[in-house]
């Protein structure tokens, strides 16, 4: 999978700035704060989001580009 998707974010650890989101069929990618496109570096756990997929430095699939949606 790679490119565009919406989802929510599934579980967002603030102090270490790393969340999960998950898409409707299940699916769930990792992503860093500063892939949080308003640059706030933070986002509520559940909040529904537009989001790009792309290949990560370790070799999996990770989200960039977090949108709010809705």
């Amino acid at each position: 999978m790679l490119g565009a998707a919406t989802g929510v974010v599934a579980r967002f650890d603030d102090p270490r700035g790393l969340g999960t989101v998950r898409t409707e069929d299940g699916r769930e990618f990792p992503f860093h704060c500063t892939a949080i496109a308003d640059g706030t570096r933070t986002i509520d756990e559940g909040a529904p989001v537009a989001f790009v997929v792309v290949a990560g430095r370790l070799g999996r699939w990770e989200a960039t580009d977090l949108r709010p949606r809705g």
